[in-house]
């Protein structure tokens, strides 16, 4: 269809950029977490006190570490792992950011920076030398767990045990990760003479690191996968070059995802619109783009991404291995589920705010994290009735 449009190739003379992935389905039964202190063992249950997938077979045992929320930003001066010492050991801490609920946090308000995500806290954790990484939801938090959330999605555990997971056969994160319940937490917590909450708001207030060892506490993380293969797929793009000499090695990227769920028991999971729809939105986008006689000044690029439903992975491929430089890429716009209108429903209770009737509403993400693109949708708004 790209071709069709008229968008040029962008990688070499295709459009296809490979991308390798380890597809792996866990042992429910035998993945484990097992806590050993003063003697005696407390073993943890799958889907109940934690979850957590890893392409590869792995048992680490190591004492525990908490380290804030697990999170390194220079930018904003600030560091948990500062003066602390996580080498051989498992890492445990909060999800989110600080201060999430303050409009002024520096941690963009109550909008999300990249250091909200819990991959690049692991990748930040293995860098500092950390061989695990667990992740409680903050004790202070005005959300749903992650936990909490996945329980009320229908058919989870047994989509969780029958849907293969998936990860770049290159991937930088190369430790595993839990998310633990409130109650594990607690447990881990028990022995320090604080309390989670009282970590959370002095970290929250302060800014200031509040890490620590936790004592007497010993971490094993098994990772058991009933099956494994390698294989292959593609992120599939083309781009329309820009005409202004002084502006065409600059890229805006329009994107979709267009994987769903495959097959399961016979059925196919087509995902009409999750994400079919917003895949074919930049196909149209793409169309339009390519007829229109007035050529872009920067260079277009249309992309939609491979495996997004197992962990934003055709994303982070091209992350790693952009077709155009990232430092010159000036934004990226993403459609996702734009087929239909949202409806309030268990999975978005306490999470977002939809309102009875979205008949003339969009919901844009990118809004949150982008002052700068929230003033001109507001300011567009008026001019299309939205």
């Amino acid at each position: 269809e790209f071709a069709k449009a008229g968008l040029k190739p962008i990688v070499g003379d295709s459009y296809l950029q490979p991308v390798e992935l380890i597809q792996f389905l866990p042992d429910t039964g035998q993945t484990a977490l097992i806590l050993r202190r003063g003697g005696k063992e407390q073993t943890y249950q799958f889907m109940r006190d934690f979850y957590g997938f890893f392409p590869h077979d792995v048992t680490i045992s190591a004492p525990v570490v908490f380290a804030g929320y697990g999170i390194t930003a220079p930018e904003f001066h600030y560091d948990d792992y500062a003066n602390l010492d996580v080498k051989g050991k498992i890492v445990l801490v909060f999800d989110h950011e600080p201060q999430e609920t303050d409009p002024n946090s520096i941690f963009n308000g109550i909008g999300n920076t990249r250091h909200a995500n819990s991959r690049l806290k692991a990748l930040n954790a293995e860098k500092h030398g950390a061989v695990g990484i667990l992740i409680a939801s903050e004790p202070n938090r005005k959300h749903p767990s992650n936990i909490e959330r996945l329980s009320r999605i229908p058919g989870i555990v047994d989509r969780i045990t029958h849907v293969p997971s998936q990860a770049l056969a290159d991937s930088e994160v190369n430790i595993p990760s839990f998310n633990i319940s409130d109650s594990v937490a607690e447990t881990l917590f028990s022995t320090s003479g604080k309390k989670e909450s009282e970590l959370q708001a002095s970290i929250d207030s302060s800014l200031k690191p509040a890490s620590m060892a936790l004592p007497g506490s010993e971490i094993e993380m098994k990772v058991v996968n009933a099956e494994m293969r390698r294989g292959m797929t593609d992120n599939v793009a083309g781009m329309i070059e820009g005409s202004e000499p002084s502006l065409k090695n600059e890229t805006i990227i329009f994107s979709g995802h267009y994987d769903h769920d495959g097959m399961r028991n016979g059925q196919i999971f087509h995902g009409a619109d999750d994400n079919g729809s917003g895949t074919v939105g930049v196909i149209e986008l793409a169309r339009a783009f390519a007829a229109n006689p007035a050529r872009p000044k920067r260079t277009l690029v249309f992309i939609v991404f491979a495996a997004e439903e197992r962990g934003l992975l055709g994303s982070y491929y091209y992350a790693a291995h952009p077709l155009r430089p990232l430092d010159t890429t000036r934004a990226v716009i993403n459609f996702d589920m734009i087929g239909r209108n949202e409806a309030p429903s268990a999975q978005t209770e306490g999470l977002i705010k939809i309102d009875p009737d979205t008949s003339n509403e969009l919901n844009l993400i990118g809004t949150v994290n982008s002052p700068d693109y929230r003033a001109v949708v507001e300011q567009q708004d008026k001019v299309v009735g939205l």
